[in-house]
């Protein structure tokens, strides 16, 4: 009895060392924005926890680098990758690899169609309605601007499209004109901003509503009007970036759509984990709503629109402090969660 006892402990204990020796290969697309730090800091939280070990590399916003990094990840020893890509299209060959090698793939916020991909983000099309409502409800006619994400990541789209659902009926009754449509290369403030400008050069100033799909944009469009001298535009974001949740206080951002990254690194940590082990993840289901129409395994978290009226939520949430949330506010006539 006693021998048999000494065999199932070296056995639990050779588990419990197969299992902490879990290696996930995070690949991040270019990590100069603020988010991903959080993302970031909440993968490494729970692989942690998980008894796993993080292994990163940063493409800096180059297609070619990141296949380049995924070679290096695998040849470090990851068991499972975590990958926010840069280009949909250009990652596949670095997938497949992994694929072939029998190394899961989890895409990251940004959809990777290819057979076997688990994905796990926030419901962008929702976050897209978000914006719009949010927008309609501030600015219900007149010029709207449409500054778009990366025409490589399929999130710009799934944002274009859940926007259009709210505000086409005004469009067709001919109550807005959507007077510029632009994408962003590589979601980047700077490009945003520059494209702004030219919108606003073209329409003479004449704007009455910018509907961009995230925050870093959102500054950059903010920058744009403000250069010109324009005021009390709504403006909408999302990813409830500290400045842009701070513009929200101060007036010169209608919304932030906040997606919890906290609990996206989390869940995508422990989605990578559990495939590792060829286990499947709870909460998955099946879906194929991309444009490829691949079916994969895929898991979605709700985002929140913060708007001036609820912006104590995320103050409680401990996601910002409430000085850095109110900085510049003037308590006199700034939002509640200011006073």
């Amino acid at each position: 009895m006693k021998k048999f006892q000494l065999a199932v402990l070296a056995m639990s204990l050779s588990a419990v060392s197969a299992f902490a020796q879990t290696t996930v290969g995070v690949s991040w697309s270019n990590f100069q924005e603020e988010r991903w730090k959080t993302d970031e800091a909440a993968i490494k939280a729970q692989l942690e926890k998980s008894g796993a070990k993080y292994i990163s590399a940063d493409a800096g916003g180059s297609p070619e680098k990141q296949l380049a990094d995924i070679d290096s990840l695998i040849s470090k020893g990851a068991k499972a990758l975590i990958v926010l890509a840069m280009d949909k299209d250009a990652i596949l060959p670095a997938v497949a690899k992994a694929t072939k090698q029998k190394i899961p793939v989890v895409a990251y916020d940004r959809l990777i169609e290819a057979p076997g991909v688990f994905y796990i983000t926030f419901d962008n099309v929702e976050v897209g309605r978000m914006q719009a409502r949010a927008i309609l409800a501030a600015k219900p006619k007149g010029n709207y601007v449409m500054i778009k994400g990366s025409p490589t990541d399929p999130n710009a789209n799934f944002l274009r499209g859940g926007q259009q659902e709210i505000i086409d009926a005004a469009v067709k009754k001919g109550d807005i004109k959507i007077v510029g449509e632009e994408y962003t290369d590589g979601w980047k403030p700077e490009v945003a901003q520059k494209n702004m400008e030219q919108i606003i050069t073209k329409n003479a100033g004449k704007i009455d509503a910018v509907v961009a799909s995230n925050d870093g944009m959102a500054g950059g469009v903010v920058a744009a009007l403000n250069a010109k001298g324009i005021k009390g535009v709504p403006v909408s974001g999302q990813d409830g970036d500290h400045a842009a949740l701070n513009r929200v206080a101060l007036g010169s951002q209608t919304v932030s759509v906040w997606k919890d990254a906290r609990d996206l690194g989390k869940d995508a940590a422990a989605a990578a984990v559990a495939l590792a082990a060829g286990k499947k993840v709870e909460g998955a289901k099946s879906w194929n709503g991309g444009e490829k129409k691949v079916q994969l395994q895929a898991q979605f978290l709700k985002p929140i629109p913060v708007t001036a009226a609820n912006l104590d939520l995320v103050v409680k949430a401990g996601w910002i402090k409430k000085d850095d949330l109110c900085k510049g506010v003037d308590k006199a006539t700034g939002p509640a969660a200011c006073k």
